[in-house]
């Protein structure tokens, strides 16, 4: 009989590890083989670890956690959302592929095929929210669904590169068959943003390369080769992110792409500011379209670059002056991605550049930027365009900048909508600095609705300033007095409290029993009730650890009460949300997911973790909940 879920296995494997002394006095009355009293004799394979040996149910819980792994994702086909259907596949074929690559690899491709289904369902659900909120507001802010192609591709390229091409050929093909009035339309955008883009087969290639370099640099590079041919903002990012790993290697195909570029008559402005970014503002990229308007794309916080060497530096603006100072086609036969107009914005922008590591170059830019002069803007010319500054001068000096000159405009503007707009403006710039006189700027909002709204969202990017700077008492007092929800006070609580832990446990203490309280709030069939309580629990258990215990187990009865509690992909937002535009912060928020502390559980009490696992009603967080389970396990490096 089908056992009902993936720990009914249990009932079976529990009676090893009750098992009476007396078995193993019988079995020592046979007589051992030359083999078993000379562990060289024996095939590595077979010698004991240290860790059984001081540990004899280790292997035990080992094909416990295997009859796990295999049960789960066997139920994982019936599962109703496809999108969950997919991730417990590839998750389980992850976890397994030490123990059993050859079942491993069946998972893999089981879950290849659920996540294409997935796809195109998260893909007809975004869009239809984009259009609502069009219909809405004249504008919208939504989140990119979740590629769970790109995870299969991930995990599967990580454990077996031939696998990993496999499903790159398989994804191809995919995009091959989107639809025509689609593929238009997402070229249409890349087009602005990168306008040298790579194939969609190459994007993915990007993108498979980047998720590996945490663990495997040299297959990363065997992925990203094919598609660094060319400049794109993909394959530079790669190279920003292989360069922290290793230098001489991203140095050397970067220095490759230069060549090419140098070389390449379709090389323009656009060009020479994607290949700018390596060298001075790694992760952010700016680009121009002929009509002026600026895009720009930042795939991360740190945009501070590298200690790059200055021969490389150098031959980066040689090749920049030899593409910027080529001869101006008329304005009508230009067909370059970025203009007249373009090509005036980046020789402004990268002349302070050359100004300082290459002056002799300047006064031929200066003179082709006079040329250009009559068809730009008047802030392009006057130099108060503030992309014009963007990444090149400290962030938080930019910010300042922001800031100011919002204020100017504020105390001087007699129009109420402008004059809210320019504070708002201010008061987000203050924020991300983690300036308190952000608070100050909102309230000076006229409007009560935006005045409400502007505050909140610089709350939320006070105490996140405060996270980053690893200041919990702060976070925790911006917490307490500001307009946050009742989730973000719980996270705000709980981080805090992760980062007093070690040195004043009993403070760490505290904290999250203002976060209890604050949890208690949140109404009983809500999701946040659930997530709440898993962040109380994961970091009350490195306090108190039996207290995280029950806890914990007051957390799986809310989410069985709940609605949409799936144990992963938490995140904390913020919006501000105005006529004229929209900044959306979202945070992944680790501690509210089930993984990390099911992890931590199993390694304490293995048998407690499966009991607790098996309370959840929901398919997710049972799924999540195990899979943490087997992954302790099967994974434990003292093994």
């Amino acid at each position: 009989m089908r056992p009902r879920n993936a720990l009914a296995l249990l009932g079976a494997a529990l009676c090893f590890v009750s098992l009476p002394a007396t078995t193993k006095a019988q079995t020592e009355t046979a007589k051992p083989s030359p083999a078993q009293t000379n562990p060289a004799a024996q095939p590595q394979s077979a010698r004991p670890s240290s860790k059984a040996a001081s540990d004899p149910l280790a292997e035990v819980r080992r094909s416990m956690a295997v009859s796990l792994v295999l049960t789960l994702a066997d139920e994982a086909r019936a599962f109703r959302d496809g999108r969950l259907a997919a991730r417990v596949q590839m998750r389980a074929a992850d976890a397994l592929w030490e123990a059993d690559n050859d079942r491993a690899r069946e998972l893999f491709r089981r879950a290849w095929d659920a996540a294409e289904g997935a796809d195109r369902e998260a893909l007809r659900r975004q869009e239809e929210e984009r259009r609502k909120q069009e219909e809405s507001t004249g504008t919208y802010a939504i989140f990119s669904a979740p590629n769970l192609r790109a995870e299969v591709l991930r995990l599967s390229a990580r454990r077996d590169r031939s696998l990993g091409e496999e499903f790159l050929a398989k994804l191809d093909e995919a995009k091959k068959r989107d639809s025509e009035a689609t593929a238009a339309k997402d070229d249409s955008v890349l087009s602005r943003l990168d306008p040298q883009r790579p194939t969609r087969a190459q994007t993915e290639r990007l993108q498979l390369a980047r998720n590996l370099l945490a663990e495997d640099v040299e297959r990363a590079v065997q992925f990203a080769d094919p598609a660094l041919t060319s400049v794109t903002m993909q394959g530079l990012y790669f190279l920003s992110s292989l360069r922290q790993k290793n230098a001489k290697l991203a140095d050397e195909r970067y220095a490759a792409m230069l060549s090419r570029a140098a070389l390449d008559p379709a090389s323009d402005a656009n060009t020479v500011s994607l290949l700018s970014s390596y060298i001075f503002t790694p992760s952010l990229f700016i680009t121009v379209e002929p009509s002026g308007g600026v895009n720009s794309s930042r795939f991360n916080d740190d945009s501070t670059p590298g200690d790059v060497p200055a021969a490389l530096r150098n031959a980066y603006l040689s090749a920049a002056a030899q593409i910027l100072l080529r001869p101006l086609p008329q304005p009508q036969q230009d067909g370059t991605s970025s203009g007249r107009r373009g090509l005036y914005f980046i020789i402004a922008r990268v002349l302070p550049l050359f100004d300082q590591y290459m002056p002799q170059r300047s006064p031929a830019l200066r003179a082709q930027m006079a040329a250009l002069s009559q068809d730009v803007p008047d802030d392009l010319r006057n130099g108060k365009n503030q992309w014009l500054k963007e990444g090149l001068v400290p962030e938080a000096e930019d910010s300042a900048d922001e800031e100011k000159d919002a204020l100017d405009i504020a105390n001087s503007e007699a129009n109420p909508a402008r004059r809210n707009s320019a504070y708002a403006t201010a008061a987000l710039a203050a924020a991300r600095r983690g300036d308190i006189r952000a608070r100050e700027y909102a309230d000076k909002i006229d409007d009560t609705e935006m005045r409400k709204s502007a505050r909140a969202y610089v709350d939320y990017e006070l105490v996140n300033a405060a996270l980053n700077r690893k200041d919990g008492e702060a976070a925790a007092r911006l917490a307490r007095t500001g307009e946050l929800t009742t989730i973000q006070r719980v996270w705000a609580y709980t981080e805090s409290s992760g980062y007093l832990a070690k040195a004043n446990p009993a403070r760490a203490a505290e904290l999250l029993e203002e976060a209890m309280t604050e949890a208690n709030r949140i109404g009983a069939s809500s999701a946040e009730h659930a997530q709440a309580l898993v962040a109380i629990a994961t970091n009350m258990y490195r306090v108190n650890a039996a207290k995280g215990w029950e806890i914990m187990s007051d957390a799986v009865r809310a989410s069985n009460s709940a609605e949409g509690f799936t144990g992963e992909d938490a995140r904390v937002t913020a919006r501000f949300v105005t006529k004229n535009s929209t900044s959306i912060s979202s945070l992944s928020a680790p501690a509210f997911d089930l993984a990390g502390l099911f992890g931590l559980l199993a390694r304490d009490d293995f048998n407690r973790a499966i009991q607790l696992a098996r309370e959840f009603k929901a398919e997710a967080p049972r799924a999540a909940a195990t899979l943490a389970i087997a992954r302790a396990v099967l994974t434990d490096k003292r093994r």
